[in-house]
């Protein structure tokens, strides 16, 4: 049985916000990551595309930061929207995480054409700062692990430009 997000922090990202390239739902081009809750732990499930060739049978690289990327902002959200007394579909909208800082090791090539696997583990470090460290499964296999450092999207991101 192949594992999925059912409830995803990216569905309740209100409008403004769901346009990044990785997890964004309204953005008709991106990956569309979907980060849910995996007991304590997050989880993001996503299959490249065969676009996301490195070498033929593996995974491009920046394809695995991308995730690693998208699912700690997404895991941040899911953790502040918890802490906050919040679920996923309860009419709230969820916080907007951006990245502060993106470490990745790759630990051995990820084979293409099989699902990956992100699971996240969070830190609290600050009231609007998390940290989160994400390990990427391919065939159960650890392939690449990753830490995010995500704030709290400043205000002034979707202020607009004055003429």
């Amino acid at each position: 049985m192949e594992e999925k997000v059912i409830k995803a922090i990216q569905d309740v990202y209100p409008d403004d916000f769901a346009w990044c390239y990785g997890c964004g739902r309204l953005n008709e081009e991106g990956h569309h990551f979907r980060t849910g809750w995996l007991g304590e732990q997050t989880m993001t499930i996503f299959t490249p595309k065969p676009e996301h060739t490195a070498l033929p049978g593996y995974v491009y690289g920046g394809m695995i930061a991308s995730l690693i990327d998208c699912h700690g902002t997404g895991s941040a959200a899911l953790a502040l929207h918890k802490k906050n007394g919040q679920v996923i579909g309860d009419g709230s909208d969820a916080p907007r995480f951006v990245t502060a800082s993106l470490k990745v090791d790759y630990l051995k090539p990820t084979p293409h054409g099989v699902p990956l696997k992100a699971v996240g583990t969070l830190q609290e470090i600050h009231p609007k700062k998390w940290k989160v460290e994400t390990e990427v499964y391919a065939n159960n296999h650890l392939c690449a692990r990753g830490e995010v450092v995500a704030v709290v999207m400043p205000s002034t991101f979707l202020a607009k430009e004055e003429k």
